[in-house]
């Protein structure tokens, strides 16, 4: 399985302590904030907005913070000026990474991610180095608790999925980029609940990393994820699933 999965595996695990909750409001305002500023503040004609509010929604943010972030982005409220940022680096290992990041001091930010990578094994790389290795794609989690897998399946097909792949209490639906929005809407249309649903960057090929390296690539993915500026951090790592447990006990 790639570093998606096992990633996000891991984050599904933590997602539910009081500084995971802190720093994913955070980083859903910013996200509302540049799509609002981007595409306009009408979720209905900004289908990324759509999703940021949503997702926002999803995550119990209170309805006022996701108001004031829209108007920040619409200029109806002062506020930060953000840039958006993507780097390509290599951690222990040669593992892959793609790090997405919103900051309004750009200079402060790359200079923080190259002391995390320099710290943990990894370093920057060349624009382009790393990003053909990631296609841009479509993942939504439903709920094993509300659908049947069989009905799930015909849903999504029909909708022009992609994949489907059983974890452990979630199904998590894989589209491209185009089909993303017509799926998650075939599934809604349905009243099966989306748990979360989201544009990802997914490897097209994975780095088996083992014993010390893998405990590194964790610590390093840790590390970048707990940046401030940070949004998203892709990896194309393999790890087993033993060493995996026994390394976030």
């Amino acid at each position: 399985m790639s570093g998606h999965n096992k990633w996000a595996k891991i984050k599904h695990k933590k997602a539910g302590t009081d500084a995971q909750r802190g720093k994913l409001f955070s980083r859903l305002i910013k996200e509302i904030t540049i799509a609002a500023r981007n595409g306009g503040g009408d979720p209905n004609g900004n289908p990324r907005l759509r999703l940021a509010i949503q997702t926002a929604k999803g995550a119990n943010m209170p309805a006022d913070n996701i108001k004031r972030a829209l108007q920040r982005g619409t200029g109806e409220l002062p506020g930060a000026v953000y840039e958006e940022l993507t780097y390509e680096g290599y951690g222990p290992g040669g593992v892959a990474l793609m790090v997405e990041l919103v900051t309004d001091n750009k200079n402060r930010t790359v200079a923080e991610i190259r002391h995390i990578l320099d710290r943990n094994n990894g370093k920057l790389a060349e624009t382009g180095s790393v990003a053909w290795m990631f296609q841009k794609k479509g993942s939504i989690e439903v709920p094993k608790s509300g659908v049947n897998e069989d009905d799930l399946m015909s849903i999504i097909l029909d909708a022009g999925a992609d994949d489907m792949r059983a974890e452990d209490d979630y199904f998590d639906v894989t589209t491209s980029a185009e089909t993303f929005e017509a799926v998650k809407k075939a599934i809604e249309e349905k009243s099966v609940a989306i748990s979360n649903a989201s544009l990802q960057l997914l490897p097209q090929n994975t780095v088996r990393v083992e014993g010390k390296e893998a405990e590194q690539v964790l610590r390093l993915m840790e590390a970048l994820e707990d940046h401030d500026d940070v949004q998203n951090v892709y990896a194309n790592f393999d790890i087993d699933d033993s060493v995996l447990t026994s390394l976030n006990q």
